[in-house]
């Protein structure tokens, strides 16, 4: 969840740390800090709270050198404070890690017996205070990080600078994302591609166990047998330019009204060149000899998986098993060798995902990832990887993400349904013809900004919001009021409309706004039965809804957004801008952060 830079430059590393720092600010983080050599002295300088407080710090204590090491913390061992800032620094080595060392305590105790003084509450002093032990018993700084990462339990991305050598890092990963960035006569560390586009387009990912030795002039890779390894050299299609906000107040805008473009590259990317079928290059699947499928996500991911459930068992047949990563890794479920295992991230580096992934790898079954991010451990462990063609996405709240990946597995399931004969091919024209059309219905559903943005303000003052819908509506609530919990910090729950009467109608009052999504479809009447209950006792309701829908329900709600009318099967995708626009706005007028909310990061690369 940490964002993690190195730098053996040619020009001064500190302004270009914190400038890479800044690409990785969306990640999540709490405090920041860098180190630098300089002279063959080993200095750093940390802050809490934003980067521009490192920034101001350096102005006024700044650090020379053209060696340095950069990170920016989401606490997980001590709470968020200068002290438990990294880089951490023992002697004459310094280290920034993302990840948790399960035995960190054990090996604290061991080095306190042996005299080490501990500063900090992390699990990462730990990781320094060894290294330094082994380097004041006379190892070598490659020497002493093998024996430390050989002690190492746990999850790791680690980069190591050592005052000794400035023509040296040492990167480690296990469990967390780290790539090699390769520059003319530079070399470069990150945690994210995103960090390194600036300052090269050459980049080597470590693969999990890797350890690699880095000087300007070699990298040299060892896997987690010890034995000199090569990987390949990517080049990234990354642009520093994909990364900026643009006109746009926040990264979250941004990307909600990029919708249109990037859904139109994924449409495109997926059918053929007559639209009337799917093509999906990245898929090599015969759904025939698929039974059953499960879906794993987590979060946002999640309830996209929970939309296409909907999807996989009407349109093509299949029953569908969905689970949360982090509770499928530890149930340890059996699983059908003939089945088919989905798991989506948009990171690609969520790590519940990731071992939900190789528990089912390892038991022979069919694995699909579906991932927005090129090379990442998903796309490289899944047997088949599929690119939801998001382009980046930097606010933490997933917008983008979210309809490319409900796209991706909206066309899954139409595949799967051809596969086995069990769709029409009048239907499956009518279901393709109507996802080349959603990207002009966004446009039109956009339209409705101004009028989102007043309702906005009043739902502002709301403490509680509680968001219902039936169908593929209902999981579609689940993810609105994830939105607006995520950066407005209002206190919402989502909940199948048929489930108000069992529990949550006790919460309505007149205080209480209730956002019912509801296009006329067959469950119209049902859902707004259940509206009515809410407004017979006193609840707010805003009805979304197309202009069919806002005849038919009547009068009575306190607001109503009409939507564009859209195939039945689709609305999720649609109905996800109001959505995603009422979050913004109403964090917008609270004055929270909406691009970096408090406690949440873009990558959950820890349990």
């Amino acid at each position: 969840m940490c964002g993690i830079v190195g730098i053996l430059g040619n020009n001064e590393a500190a302004p270009i740390l914190v400038d890479a720092l800044k690409k990785l600010e969306y990640r999540g983080y709490d405090s920041a800090g860098i180190a630098t050599i300089n002279n063959g002295i080993l200095e750093r300088r940390r802050e809490t709270g934003k980067l521009v407080n490192l920034a101001d710090k350096l102005v006024h204590q700044p650090l020379k050198g053209k060696a340095g090491i950069g990170h920016t913390r989401w606490a997980t061992h001590g709470s968020p404070s200068v002290i438990n800032a990294h880089p951490h620094k023992a002697g004459k080595v310094a280290v920034v890690h993302n990840g948790i060392i399960e035995n960190f305590k054990a090996l604290r105790d061991e080095l306190k017996s042996d005299g080490a003084k501990f500063e900090t509450e992390t699990d990462t002093e730990t990781v320094v205070q060894l290294c330094m032990q082994f380097l004041d018993n006379g190892k070598t700084p490659i020497q002493a990080v093998e024996k430390t990462i050989a002690r190492l339990e746990g999850a790791y991305a680690l980069c190591f600078l050592f005052e000794c050598d400035e023509n040296l890092l040492i990167a480690a990963r296990k469990g967390s994302p780290l790539a090699v960035g390769h520059g003319n006569g530079e070399m470069f560390v990150g945690s994210d591609a995103i960090a390194l586009a600036p300052m090269t387009n050459k980049v080597t990912y470590l693969e999990e166990g890797d350890y690699a030795v880095i000087t300007r002039e070699k990298l040299e890779i060892r896997d987690i047998n010890g034995t000199v390894t090569k990987r390949e050299m990517k080049t990234l299609m990354l642009s520093a330019q994909n990364v900026q906000k643009g006109t746009y107040k926040h990264f979250m805008a941004k990307e909600i009204f990029e919708q249109p473009s990037v859904l139109s590259n994924a449409i495109n990317y997926n059918l053929n060149s007559d639209s009337d079928q799917v093509a999906m290059p990245d898929l090599d699947l015969d759904f025939n000899k698929i039974n059953n499928i499960t879906m794993v996500a987590c979060g946002t991911a999640f309830l996209a998986c929970h939309v296409a459930k909907y999807w996989f068992e009407k349109i093509a047949r299949i029953p569908v098993e969905l689970d949360v990563a982090s509770e499928f890794r530890y149930r340890e479920p059996p699983v059908d060798a003939d089945g088919l295992a989905i798991f989506v991230s948009q990171s690609g580096e969520t790590a519940d995902t990731l071992a939900a992934l190789r528990y089912c790898n390892q038991n022979k079954m069919n694995t699909v990832g579906i991932v927005n991010v090129d090379e990442s451990t998903l796309s490289r462990e899944a047997a088949i990887s599929m690119q939801i063609h998001a382009g980046p996405e930097i606010g933490v709240a997933s917008t983008k993400a979210f309809t490319c990946q409900l796209t991706a597995l909206i066309f899954l399931a139409i595949k799967a349904a051809h596969d086995k004969g069990v769709i029409s091919h009048e239907r499956e024209t009518s279901l393709l013809t109507s996802i080349v059309h959603i990207p002009a219905l966004i446009v039109e559903a956009l339209a409705l900004e101004a009028e989102i943005k007043i309702i906005a303000l009043e739902l502002s003052k709301a403490e509680n919001a509680i968001f219902l819908g039936r169908g593929t509506m209902f999981p579609l609530a689940l993810e609105a009021a994830l939105k607006l919990k995520e950066i407005t910090y209002i206190h919402a729950e989502g909940y199948a409309s048929g489930e108000l009467k069992h529990g949550p109608i006790a919460l309505v009052d007149e205080k209480m706004p209730v956002i019912v999504f509801a296009p006329k479809d067959d469950l119209f009447d049902k859902t707004i039965s259940n509206m009515q209950e809410v407004m017979a006792r006193g609840g707010k309701v805003l009805l979304i809804t197309d202009s069919e829908g806002a005849i038919a329900a009547g009068e009575g709600v306190w607001r109503t957004i009409i939507m564009p009318k859209v195939s039945n099967d689709l609305a999720p995708i649609l109905y996800a801008i109001p959505a995603q626009l009422l979050a913004y706005h109403t964090a917008v007028h609270k004055g929270t952060d909406v691009d970096q909310p408090r406690n949440l990061a873009k990558s959950v690369t820890v349990e």
